[in-house]
């Protein structure tokens, strides 16, 4: 049995610079000369991005709350192939997971405290911790913080500390002191350094994608400060004593096909008489505007049996012979004003959803959908629309899917993430088909998000591994579409052919 090195990187509480840390840790350890997988805990993207900037692959998320429990182990599997060491970033504080009306006792389980929390999913990957604690607040008091970790849960290792943010040598040295006290060994200690700080706005840290030039020079000082930090030797061989071997990796093909039932188009499949080719093409949106994806999302539309082409809305018309569209979650009200300005890909749209083509839609992806967003014009695909504004709306959502989409099915049930700082509003002569209902925070039933016959729009972001079937569903809708296009003479999906409003 294979067993992959793994650390875990938690803190106390959020805020202690984790993501910092991280970055650094798995930039050194590739430095080093290792194969770093990157791993986030919880639902977020933006900090993968980071890692993935240093690690030369893709970050790859772990919430069971959004995939289940029992996909945790073969999702690090499957992210963790061809690397000597995996690192994983946890979420909030330690214990800290999703907040249920009836806590439990433990590191995780469906009644137990901390569902999702970085506890939770050490736990499942028999993974040793190291704890980064925010030192500019603490002296000798340390040692109860520690001490409390250390005892809450048994079922979790510590394996050791990284003081991070410290100040004096003498402050190192009662830090230390604390750490032995209590028989943890430090790992590293970080000075306090403002220019390790990563700008960040009213969703966190500015995704990576946003700023590429200036991402690869924060990642490189991280990089280069914690690899003079850290005793990476130590670290290595605290990851070295996971306790629980790899599980059979995760696969997209067989999570989408299963008994090989993937429809018809394999790798080097042939066009039908129609000229229509036996794989669609699904374009996907990225660029500045669209940074938020999972990176099995497009494992598994090729898997299901599309060719997958990424478009950025900022600058692109939609890609020739697009049969399906994908735009996902980031940041559109930060570019208003230039997806506004390109009405070709506005145009494409409107005319690829009035075809019958299907198009999937998560939060920003909605919000471009609609007609406006902050007065600006959108691609008009909906008749909604947007606003930017102060109350976040965050947490985990238990939904229903209303109707038959080009995704789910009705009474399909599934969990997904919300988090935004935007509100859309249908337009009052519109009678609109939801795409979810669930029940909010005091027992009430709402409904949320969009459907049509084309169409899948909501803020809800759901983990594709958690829904093969609706990836399957998706890409076998694309390639329906095109057959009966091409066996009518319609011309190709793709572009509006004149590109105007």
């Amino acid at each position: 049995m294979v067993t992959t090195p793994a650390i875990v990187v938690a803190a106390p509480s959020s805020g202690s610079g984790k993501t910092t840390i991280t970055t650094g840790l798995i930039g050194a350890l590739r430095a080093a000369g290792h194969r770093v997988a990157p791993f986030k805990v919880g639902p977020d993207y933006i900090d993968p991005g980071y890692h993935a900037v240093a690690a030369g692959r893709p970050g790859r998320n772990l919430d069971p709350n959004l995939v289940g429990e029992d996909l945790i182990a073969p999702l690090f599997a499957h992210g963790a192939a061809g690397a000597d060491i995996a690192v994983v970033e946890g979420v909030m504080g330690l214990f800290d997971g999703r907040i249920t009306d009836a806590p439990g006792t433990g590191a995780g389980g469906s009644d137990q405290l901390g569902l999702g929390s970085t506890a939770h999913v050490a736990t499942i990957l028999g993974a040793p911790v190291v704890l980064v604690v925010d030192g500019s607040g603490h002296s000798q008091s340390l040692a109860a913080v520690l001490h409390g970790f250390l005892s809450y849960d048994a079922s979790v290792h510590i394996a050791g500390v990284i003081l991070n943010r410290v100040g004096s040598p003498r402050h190192e040295l009662v830090l230390r002191q604390a750490c032995d006290r209590v028989g943890l060994p430090v790992f590293g200690v970080v000075r306090r350094d403002p220019s390790l700080a990563v700008p960040s706005r009213h969703l966190g840290l500015i995704p990576a994608a946003e700023r590429t030039e200036e991402a690869v020079a924060a990642v490189d000082a991280m990089t280069g400060h914690l690899g003079a930090a850290l005793d990476l030797p130590a670290i290595v061989a605290a990851a070295r004593r996971r306790a629980v071997a790899d599980a059979q990796p995760w696969s997209p093909a067989a999570a989408v096909s299963p008994g090989a039932s993937a429809t018809p188009g394999g790798e080097g499949a042939d066009a039908d008489p129609a000229g229509v080719p036996a794989r669609p093409v699904v374009a996907v949106a990225g660029g500045a505007a669209f940074t938020f994806g999972y990176a099995e999302h497009t494992e598994m539309l090729t898997a299901a049996g599309a060719d997958v082409v990424t478009f950025d809305p900022l600058t692109d018309r939609l890609p020739e012979h697009a049969a399906g569209v994908v735009i996902g979650g980031g940041f559109p009200e930060e570019h208003a004003e230039e997806l506004s300005a390109n009405t070709g890909l506005r145009a494409d749209l409107r005319a690829h959803a009035a075809a019958g083509r299907p198009i999937h839609a998560e939060c920003a992806g909605l919000l471009y959908l609609a007609a406006q967003l902050d007065g600006h014009p959108m691609s008009e695909v909906l008749e909604l629309t947007g606003h930017f504004g102060p109350t976040l709306t965050l947490g985990y959502r238990d939904a229903v899917a209303v109707a038959d989409s080009v995704l789910f099915r009705a009474g399909e049930r599934i969990t997904g993430h919300e988090f935004h700082r935007s509100t859309v509003a249908v337009a009052p002569d519109v009678e609109a088909t939801p795409a979810w209902a669930w029940r909010d925070a005091a027992g009430r039933a709402t409904t949320h998000g969009i459907v049509t016959a084309s169409v899948h729009a909501s803020y809800l972001h759901v983990h594709p591994a958690a829904v093969p079937e609706a990836l399957h569903r998706f890409v076998s809708r694309a390639r329906e579409v095109e057959t009966d296009a091409g066996a009518r003479g319609m011309p190709r999906a793709g572009r509006s052919p004149d590109g105007r409003e």
